[in-house]
């Protein structure tokens, strides 16, 4: 984990360079056809990921808002600190506002028990309404899939890779999507079949 960070720090401080590089590379060993296409393909992916990543803050912003006003409504304690973990571990797609729920519960039982088993209430009734309304919208429309496609990248992508397979599955099946879409525009062009 501490090596993907540093990594991950020397990667973007050095991002120009190392796009630079790559683009050299794919013009050195391939054909210029399809160096223009694997450019293209990595800038729609850029593009896709960034919308993923700013849909997830979106989203958990969202989410920490609603669970905030909710703890106040309903007169819950420590509703600050509550909204602020719940939001921050729903970054992790569908199950991190469940996971940040865990540390909530303990907080209100130690300070008013009677409490505790009605904000899981009061959580779970807002994870529904998130998890099937205002999830889909935001990551989907901010990477251009469908609802269905969203939760199938979860569904699939967890099964098979677990916790990376649920972050990562949204934004890579949008990938796919976009270029086989593309490749299959292409070809229905060069056969001049349209298609209602």
């Amino acid at each position: 984990f501490v090596m993907g960070l540093i990594v991950a720090v020397y990667l973007l401080s050095n991002k120009e360079r190392v796009i630079r590089t790559l683009k050299k590379l794919i013009y050195a060993f391939t054909s210029a056809r399809v160096s223009e296409r694997l450019i293209d393909t990595g800038t729609q992916a850029d593009r896709i990921f960034h919308g993923f990543v700013s849909g997830q803050l979106t989203e958990a912003l969202i989410l920490g808002v609603l669970v905030f006003i909710g703890m106040l409504i309903f007169g819950f304690p420590y509703a600050v600190l509550c909204a602020v973990l719940i939001a921050v571990t729903s970054i992790i797609p569908i199950f991190g506002a469940w996971i940040g729920m865990i540390p909530c519960v303990f907080i209100i039982l130690m300070t008013q028990p009677s409490k505790a088993l009605w904000f899981i209430l009061f959580i779970v009734v807002l994870q529904q309404l998130e998890n099937n309304l205002i999830y889909p919208k935001i990551v989907g429309n901010s990477i251009g899939l469908d609802g269905l496609w969203v939760f199938f990248a979860i569904l699939v992508g967890g099964s098979l890779f677990g916790l990376t397979g649920i972050l990562l599955g949204i934004p890579i099946l949008a990938v796919v999507r976009m270029t086989l879409k593309r490749v299959t525009d292409r070809r229905l062009r060069e056969k001049d079949i349209e298609v209602r």
